[in-house]
């Protein structure tokens, strides 16, 4: 049986969202209905994620979404991977506009059935659900990598990417009822890493050439992969991979400095958030490459 998939994406920035589309793609467990894009340049986004379905062969209706925060200015305003879509055949036209109905109608014709993964900035969720307050109790499951909700990783954090670009939007998605509302903070998937030239090495098989490719941009300012996506988008079909705990989770509106930080009470009052507190790296290796292969 196969789970119905939505992914909001800000591919071209961090490389792992590539990484990530490519493993939705090649998982038979999935039905991927559509693919949204967020901020900066969603248009060359939007391309990026059409070179990987035409090299997997699938056919997936693409939108480019918001390109602006809700309220703050734009922190993250070039695809920078986009340099190498020249490479790789890619759809150049798509509907404008349409993201947030897209997301509305279809989840709307699926009641129930579908999980929402939001690998970017949370501005197309959070005008989804401000849209539609309907949407949130529609959705099967809401999977996020988005946040930093513990102190275990040295170094790390107290914010988070995603987090910080919309803050706003994030505040309204973590508000939401929905029924399953599941995060992957920045303090686990910072524990699932390859230098490059392992990439290199295992980036090999047809589906993932493109994403070396892509790779090769962030590889000129980085010299690993941090798995953060693709890490949030295996516990769909596999939660053992991450241990999860149920708490609240609190978005900082007030405080310039730390706006957009996200803070985890354990088992608090309204616990509906499960949040990845552990993740066990060689499973989650195994099980990436046993589906993208």
């Amino acid at each position: 049986m196969t789970t119905k998939v939505i992914l909001d994406t800000d591919i071209g920035s961090d490389i792992d969202d590539a990484v990530c589309l490519a493993y939705l793609l090649a998982q038979p467990q999935c039905d991927l209905l559509g693919i949204t894009t967020v901020t900066g340049e969603v248009d060359k986004r939007a391309m990026m994620a059409s070179a990987l379905c035409k090299v997997a062969g699938k056919r997936v209706p693409i939108f480019p979404g918001a390109e602006q925060p809700l309220l703050i200015a734009q922190k993250q305003p070039k695809a920078q991977q986009a340099t190498a879509l020249d490479r790789w055949d890619h759809d150049t036209l798509f509907p404008r506009g349409q993201a947030v109905e897209f997301l509305r109608q279809t989840i709307h014709q699926h009641p129930g059935e579908i999980t929402l993964l939001a690998i970017g900035p949370l501005t197309n969720i959070g005008l989804l659900f401000k849209v539609d307050p309907e949407i949130p109790s529609l959705l099967k499951s809401l999977v996020l990598m988005c946040g930093v909700f513990t102190q275990r990783l040295p170094n790390t954090g107290p914010l988070e990417w995603n987090a910080m670009l919309d803050p706003h939007a994030t505040a309204i998605v973590y508000r939401a009822p929905v029924r399953i509302h599941r995060s992957i903070g920045l303090d686990v998937t910072c524990q699932v890493t390859m230098d490059a030239a392992d990439v290199r090495q295992k980036f090999q098989v047809p589906l993932l050439r493109p994403v070396l490719d892509f790779a090769e941009v962030w590889f000129e300012h980085a010299d690993r992969i941090t798995f953060h996506d693709p890490l949030a988008a295996t516990t769909i079909f596999d939660a053992s991979i991450c241990a999860f705990e149920h708490g609240a989770v609190d978005i900082e509106l007030a405080d310039g400095e730390r706006l957009g930080q996200t803070r985890w009470s354990q088992n608090g009052a309204g616990a509906r958030h499960e949040v990845a507190l552990d993740v066990n790296p060689h499973r989650f290796f195994e099980h990436y490459f046993g589906v993208v292969r």
